[in-house]
């Protein structure tokens, strides 16, 4: 089963600012990730800022996941997403 990605403007204006190699790369893997993605996600452990998230590098996507949806809450560098 295939989930469906939904991003939020927050997710989606931090995916502009990024490089076009790191968007490229981020988009592959999360197609690839929405065909199975408790296989690749970690839970975070404060859920304040999203319930899971997928490493891409030294990028990360922090999302929730609500039926058949991948809902994208963040995309960030590592040393800042979880400020």
């Amino acid at each position: 089963m295939k989930y469906l990605l939904v991003y939020t403007k927050t997710a989606f204006d931090d995916i502009k600012k990024l490089d076009p190699v790191a968007k490229k790369r981020i988009k592959k893997k999360l197609e690839q990730f929405s065909l199975s993605p408790f296989k690749y996600a970690k839970k975070l452990i404060n859920p304040a800022i999203g319930s899971y998230r997928f490493r891409v590098g030294n990028y990360r996507i922090i999302f929730d996941i609500d039926k058949n949806n991948i809902v994208i809450l963040r995309v960030g560098h590592r040393r800042e997403i979880y400020k």
